[in-house]
Order: structure tokens, then C-alpha cells, then sequence
């Protein structure tokens, strides 16, 4: 065991957000530690490494904006950069801001203990070092945490299986091979797009269709990039004052304020266009479920004419959600995937998978579906898995979500009450997931690292929220996505309470207006919050 000393900041992930709040703080004259449990920087991106992975914003977007030399100075080569040119780009920019010493690498934080007499956390980490801090800062991500596979009968299985999410860093044969993908979330349809093409046999197993939309992928917008280049500081501002902090090119309207007609040929532009602009071709189509119905049929007509297998095609069109009311997905030719001799899909709503054999899969019609390999593709326990993995206690020994019961909520979505000097990036209660999230964690670290600097000009050593101003957030972030389609459907942004309650958990009223709301607090001497 090794003491690694006392840092006024340490920092614990390696992603987009843990490298620039390492340089922040850093840059501030504040002594850092950053923790990660990988062996670089990368983050989603490091362990992310399944066939066609790649992210559903546009790469100007998906880039840091605090920097113009940094901004400039890197050329993405698609519109939307798969994952190896993303995680190329992190190392680039961690090369660049020269923050690697500052890391411990292969370290995960195990433990954290809130010591209110020193007003320190104690922290050890997987490897048994410890270290004391007066501020932590989970820079862990909202879906970093994977669903691992509890399927009966996998330790059974005499072939190979691996996680969509934690792809290994090594070579998987696909050439000829008999291969099942469980999971039609983002992640999967990537997948099953890529190696179609490569494997001997492809076997979807889908419980529940989504909604996905083409990419359209290509050369960047080179226009656009270079209106952004010539003033980064400019349009970083303007994203700090969007819905969504990312450069959307529809002009929503009301579905109901233009003809039938002229409904179909928006949608049919947003068709070309592609992306999650896909979710905004009308300003009402979240909210009204007449505009949504237009919406989700006209996508489901879609299915239809690209599917060959009319059967096949019904089981590929959504029926049990709105448009948008889950992630949208964002694909390239995953429905043509489907009409490939090689490709079958297989309905785990009405035959359920009842166990992995020695084989392969057996599902509940009786049928053996034999494989070589199995990709898991089970998405992640968003919003707290990292969190609780972490091991953060306070002075009365709770974790920050023994008191989420009723659902994930911080204040702004960075603190929590009862935990002093504990920033949850991108937290719940924040945008999250509903924005960028490169700006929106830029934004928050801005807003920490400026909440520190204020603690120590001022004398103070801690800072919490309180109860009251918690809670009156948490109904700020309820009345903001009562209106949602969304609210009302199950997916990984509602939490369900014990009394069946319904609680949305990222903040839904725009990412500009959450901006404001921070700045608003930190104007105000941080008001809503305690400090000693």
C-alpha cells in the first residue's frame, strides 16, 4: 500500500470530461490526482471498441470548444467519427494539454470515506494506494457502467462470448463464423450493421424493436466546420445557449400548422438529412402524440419498404413507444441488414431466451440456435452504476444513492445533499444524455473549478446542497418533462419507484436554460447550497 499524499482535487475517470477537468483544474493551481481504471485515457472510448462503433453527433460537435488552437488544429475525416478516430483524438488532446502525469492508470477508486473533522475524503483504490482530497469529482460518464450478462446456462457455453461495451483489445474472428447478437439498442445495431458481411451466419435476438434512422455518413461538413473555426469562442457561446449544445440543421414546426403534404416532404428531408435531428422535425412531435403518431409512422413505412420480408419487417417496426421516447438510434443500412440471406431474426418477446447451452442459445419455442460466438450488447446501468462501483460514503456511512429511492437527483446535477464537496459531472438532474455532451461537461467543470476558486477567496472549506433546495430542483426537473411522450414510456431516463411513482431523471427544459440556472446559483454566492 502505498500513501499517494493529499491533493486539493482528485478526479476519477479518463473520458471526455476527466481530461479537461484534470487541465482545469490543474491550470487554476489546484494539485490534482486523476484515477482511471484503464490503461490510457478514453473513457466509453477506451472499452468501446465493438465493430462499427462510432458516435450519433457530428464530429465538430463531439469535440472539445474551450480551446480554438485545440479545436483547429484537429481534422476529423467523417461526419460522425467512429471510435478509433475518437479515441486517437482524446490522446491527442491528452498529449496536447500534457495531462498524463497527472493520471494513475489501471487505478480505480474502490472507496471513498467523508472525513467531516478534516474535511477530506480518505480515498484507496483498487490497487491499495490511498490518497485524501478536500474536493472528488466523478468524471465516471452516465453509461460507462455495463449490464453484464446474467443469462443461466453461459458458463456452459463452448464457444466464444464477448461485451459489446467491453470489447476486447485484441482480434475476434468473425470470417465464417455462427454468430448471435442479443440487444437492438445503439450499440447493437452498430454492431449487427458491420459484421453482417463478415460473419458465416448472423443471428439477431430482439425483445424489443427501435426506432433508428440513417446516418448518412460521409465527409464533414466542411462549410459549417470552417464558419465554426473561424470563431470557436463564438459558437461555443451559442451552444452554451441552445437546447441541445450541437449545431442542428431542421427548423422545427408545429405538425398540425402545415398540410398532410407538406408533413411528408419535412420528414422526408429529415430522411436524407438523417441523425437526431430525426427528433425534431416538428416542435411538437415530443409532446403531442397526433404529431409523434406522423412521425413514427412515416419511419415504420420506412421499415416497410426497405424490409424485404413483410413478416420480418412488422417485427423491426416499433409499436410499443413514441418516436424518441428511447434513444434514437442512428445506422447505416441496419435495415437492409435484414435481407441478407445470411441474417435472421429471432423474436425474444413471444419465444424468450431460456437458456445459453453448450451449443448455443435455446429459446422458449424449443428452438437450439447454434453459434461460434455470442455478442452481448445489454446497454449499461445508467446514471449511478459507476457511481455506486465507486464506493463513496458519507459521514454517516450512505452511498449517494441510498437516497435516490424515489429517483436519481442532484442539485443542478452535480452535488447531492449530504455529500460535501462530492461533483457528480453530468449528473442526474442535468441535461446529460439530452446534450452534447463534450460542451455540457466543459460547462459543468467551468462551473466547479469557478465554485472552488469562490470556497477558497471566501474562506470556506466545504459546500452541499441543502435539503430544501434539492428537492425544489428535483420539481423543477419533474415539471420540465411532465409534458414528454417520453415520461411516460419505459426507458433508462424514467426511474420507477417502489410506489410505482414515475420520475424523469436528466433535467428536460434545454440545455441553455440549465446553463442559465447555473449561472443564476453561482451569481447568487452559490444559493441553495450550504457553506461552512
Amino acid at each position: 500500500m502505498q500513501e499517494m499524499t493529499d491533493f486539493d482535487v482528485v478526479v476519477v475517470g479518463a473520458g471526455i470530461g476527466g481530461i479537461y477537468a484534470v487541465h482545469r483544474f490543474r491550470d487554476q493551481g489546484l494539485s490534482v490526482l486523476g484515477l482511471e481504471a484503464a490503461p490510457e485515457v478514453g473513457g466509453v472510448w477506451f472499452h468501446n471498441r465493438y465493430p462499427g462503433a462510432r458516435v450519433d453527433v457530428e464530429s465538430y460537435d463531439y469535440c472539445y470548444y474551450f480551446s480554438p488552437e485545440i479545436y483547429c488544429e484537429w481534422t476529423w475525416t467523417e461526419k460522425y467519427a467512429a471510435q478509433p478516430e475518437i479515441l486517437a483524438y482524446l490522446n491527442f488532446v491528452a498529449d496536447k494539454l500534457d495531462i498524463r502525469k497527472h493520471f494513475r492508470f489501471e487505478t480505480a477508486l474502490a472507496g471513498a470515506q467523508w472525513v467531516p473533522d478534516e474535511a477530506r475524503y480518505h480515498l484507496r483504490t483498487s490497487v491499495g494506494d490511498t490518497a485524501t482530497c478536500r474536493f472528488l469529482v466523478m468524471a465516471t460518464g452516465n453509461l460507462s457502467a455495463a449490464r453484464d450478462p446474467h443469462f443461466p446456462g453461459l458458463a456452459d457455453f463452448s464457444g466464444e462470448w464477448v461485451q459489446a461495451s467491453h470489447w476486447p483489445d485484441r482480434h475476434i474472428e468473425l470470417a465464417g463464423r455462427r454468430v448471435g447478437v442479443i440487444g437492438t439498442g445503439s450499440s447493437g445495431v452498430q454492431t449487427i450493421s458491420a459484421i453482417a458481411d463478415q460473419v458465416g451466419h448472423l443471428t439477431v435476438f430482439q425483445r424489443s424493436p427501435n426506432f433508428s434512422v440513417p446516418a448518412h455518413n460521409g465527409p464533414i461538413d466542411t462549410t459549417l466546420w470552417a464558419q465554426i473555426k473561424q470563431d470557436v469562442k463564438g459558437e461555443r457561446a451559442k451552444l452554451l445557449a441552445s437546447a441541445g449544445a450541437r449545431h442542428m440543421e431542421l427548423d422545427p414546426v408545429p405538425a398540425a400548422s402545415i398540410t398532410p403534404q407538406e408533413q411528408q416532404e419535412r420528414l422526408e428531408r429529415a430522411w436524407s438529412i438523417g441523425g437526431h435531428g430525426f427528433n425534431r422535425v416538428f416542435t411538437d412531435q415530443s409532446t403531442n402524440q397526433a404529431a409523434n403518431d406522423i412521425v413514427s409512422e412515416f419511419v415504420r413505412n420506412k421499415i416497410r419498404s426497405i424490409v424485404h420480408d413483410p413478416g420480418v419487417a412488422e417485427l423491426l417496426c416499433p409499436e410499443d413507444h413514441p418516436i424518441g421516447s428511447r434513444r434514437l438510434c442512428v445506422d447505416t443500412d441496419y435495415f437492409a441488414t435484414y435481407n441478407r440471406d445470411n441474417v435472421s431474426l429471432v423474436d425474444v418477446r413471444s419465444a424468450p431466451i431460456e437458456r445459453i447451452t453448450e451449443t448455443g442459445i435455446r429459446t422458449a419455442d424449443g428452438k437450439e440456435h447454434e453459434l461460434d460466438l455470442i455478442i452481448f450488447a445489454l446497454g449499461f446501468h445508467a446514471f449511478t452504476g459507476a457511481l455506486d462501483a465507486a464506493g463513496i460514503r458519507n459521514e454517516s456511512g450512505a452511498a449517494p444513492s441510498d437516497a435516490w429511492a424515489e429517483a436519481p437527483c442532484a442539485l443542478l446535477g452535480l452535488m447531492t445533499a449530504g455529500f460535501p464537496n462530492l461533483f457528480i459531472l453530468t449528473g442526474p438532474g442535468s441535461p446529460s444524455v439530452l446534450a452534447s455532451l463534450t460542451v455540457h461537461n466543459e460547462q459543468n467543470i467551468d462551473w466547479v473549478a469557478d465554485c472552488i476558486a469562490y470556497l477558497d477567496a471566501t474562506g470556506y472549506s466545504t459546500i452541499v446542497p441543502s435539503e430544501e433546495a434539492q428537492a425544489a430542483w428535483a420539481r423543477n426537473v419533474s415539471d420540465a418533462a411532465a409534458p414528454l411522450l417520453r415520461y411516460h414510456v419505459s426507458n433508462y431516463m424514467v426511474h420507477v419507484s417502489r410506489d410505482g411513482g414515475r420520475h424523469f431523471i436528466p433535467y428536460a427544459g434545454g440545455f441553455g436554460t440549465y446553463v442559465e440556472h447555473c449561472d443564476r446559483v453561482a451569481r447568487n454566492g452559490y444559493e441553495g447550497f450550504l457553506l461552512k
